[in-house]
């Protein structure tokens, strides 16, 4: 099977970072696909020409947290006046 023509859409802006005149379009299967070359977002689209989502998160698709860094403190540049410890 042969690589399918992209193509690029001119005057379509990018759902994600707004560019203008950087998203391929092509189709697989009578589908139609699209991709930004600026930022890489890229989905598929329905019959209408809307967006289809993607699966939704779960917590079998979502990365793993990650572990916070024990050397990193947090800073406090200008004291706060509620944060004072009573005199005993």
């Amino acid at each position: 099977m042969s690589e399918p023509t992209k193509r690029f859409i001119a005057g379509a802006v990018c759902p994600a970072c707004g560019e203008m005149d950087r998203i391929l379009m092509w189709n697989v299967d009578d589908v139609p696909h699209r991709e930004c070359v600026a930022c890489g977002y890229a989905d598929t689209l329905n019959a209408q020409g809307q967006s289809v989502p993607s699966e939704p998160g779960s917590r079998v698709n979502r990365k793993q947290a990650r572990v916070a860094d024990p050397k990193v403190q947090t800073v406090q540049f200008f004291p706060n006046p509620k944060l004072k410890k009573p005199a005993p």
